[in-house]
């Protein structure tokens, strides 16, 4: 496992700035951070020097305006016990030495999260037609009956008509509704052999279309043609 960091806390007086004066790193007592507390400077010192960019001295910045807070500590069976009370709060921040470092630290963590861990490969054609054959065979690990798919239905190519004179198909079609008094427009097209848009403009003039009733779904001459063509056929 690695190591974990030590951390050394060094109490130092705010007007002295030779390393004589200096008051080595000591562990003190709670009645030397009551009286004196105050009047001292503190940083912290990360004893490891092999932790790359990451900032080595720190400033320990006191502050006594918080929220409340308590340190517990809990036994092997279970039992809650309050061991003390926080009086002050420290926040840490880099020195001006080592801003540099730091900003190498962020500079690099931004890189790494920029870098792709995963990469897509492109399989030659080789691999492709391996990969299709065993899912073919049966031996890929999803292949069952669900997975083949229905051929798709073949289109019929449609057929180009050309249109004919407008009165010679009208004739046609009074030819034809005197043969029967409905008629489908399919059956229409396939009798007329024209174009389906040209052959609704000429129905929405002649003919009636049936939304109801037995005749549903078909069209038959308008009374005013049906009655000329009843006269034609009479004579």
């Amino acid at each position: 496992m690695p190591e974990v960091p030590t951390l050394t806390l060094t109490p130092s007086s705010p007007r002295s700035s030779s390393p004589s004066t200096r008051s080595a790193p000591t562990r003190t007592r709670t009645s030397f951070w009551e009286k004196s507390l105050c009047s001292l400077e503190f940083k912290m010192e990360m004893a490891q020097t092999n932790n790359g960019n990451t900032p080595k001295n720190y400033s320990l910045n006191m502050f006594k305006d918080f929220v409340p807070m308590c340190v517990f500590s809990e036994s092997n069976q279970g039992k809650l016990a309050c061991e003390g009370k926080v009086e002050h709060k420290f926040d840490m921040e880099p020195h001006k030495e080592n801003l540099s470092d730091y900003a190498k630290l962020c500079r690099e963590r931004t890189k790494n999260s920029m870098i792709k861990t995963r990469k897509v490969h492109v399989l030659d054609k080789e691999h492709v037609n391996v990969r299709t054959m065993i899912s073919m065979i049966g031996g890929g690990p999803h292949s069952g009956p669900k997975d083949k798919k229905k051929p798709a239905p073949t289109r019929t190519p449609e057929v180009k008509r050309t249109r004919r004179d407008r009165g010679d198909i009208e004739n046609i079609l009074f030819k034809l509704f005197e043969r029967q008094p409905n008629w489908s427009l399919r059956h229409l097209m396939q009798e007329t052999d024209q174009p389906e848009q040209f052959l609704k403009e000429i129905m929405n003039d002649l003919c009636v279309y049936n939304k109801r009733g037995p005749n549903q779904g078909t069209h038959e001459l308008k009374p005013e043609y049906k009655k000329s063509v009843e006269d034609t056929s009479a004579t």
